[in-house]
């Protein structure tokens, strides 16, 4: 009977430490897409949240043409999951009640700070980033960025890395009704959207 119990637990912990393993590559893993009627590169990248580029390099691919039925190789993305959903979470704190597209701006602002030598080289080391004793992120400040994202945001944040490399290259935003910085003043803005001011 003991051995029984041994054998059984045994197992029971190998089964554990399977599905543990099993969750924790399911992001890593390269998946494949079955195109469908209506789909586009767009579509299939914000789904995803892989860059058009990327995946279009993945699947060896220089035209637009997709035929429904054939399958698609889905690169890994660039952001983990833990980074999409901090990324979601400060879109949510950020961008709550405005436009859909302004959440979307919000999430492209937090890459384009990634991606330049100015700001931190990683998504938590710009979202957690302080100067002169002030996060950059109100959010942060205030600990709104620990709710839970909800399905809009998360979605904005897909569709954000999918139009990484594109756009206008806004790396502020702020709303001018309630900013208090003069110098935010300063940077030339690139697109109003909600409330929220985007900027250089």
């Amino acid at each position: 009977m003991n051995k029984l119990k041994k054998l059984v637990m045994a197992t029971g912990l190998i089964l554990s430490l399977s599905a543990f393993t099993l969750n924790g590559t399911t992001e890593a893993a390269t998946t494949t897409h079955k195109v469908q009627s209506g789909d586009t590169y767009w579509k299939i990248a914000s789904k995803y949240g892989v860059t058009v580029n990327s995946l279009l390099k993945a699947n060896n691919k220089t035209s637009s043409l997709l035929y429904a039925g054939t399958n698609l190789v889905i690169p890994n993305s660039s952001i983990t999951a833990a980074e999409k959903d901090l990324m979601a979470r400060l879109v949510r704190a950020e961008a709550v009640g405005e436009p859909y597209a302004g959440k979307v701006a919000v999430a492209t602002v937090i890459l384009n700070r990634v991606s330049s030598p100015d700001f931190p080289n990683t998504v938590k080391g710009v979202i957690y980033e302080r100067s002169n004793g002030y996060y950059a992120f109100t959010p942060v400040q205030n600990g709104t960025i620990n709710r839970a994202a909800d399905a809009a945001s998360k979605k904005a944040v897909n569709e954000a890395l999918a139009f990484k490399g594109k756009g206008n290259g806004s790396v502020f935003f702020y709303n001018p009704k309630t900013a208090v910085s003069k110098w935010i003043y300063s940077r030339p803005v690139t697109v109003t959207i909600g409330n929220h001011r985007f900027a250089k």
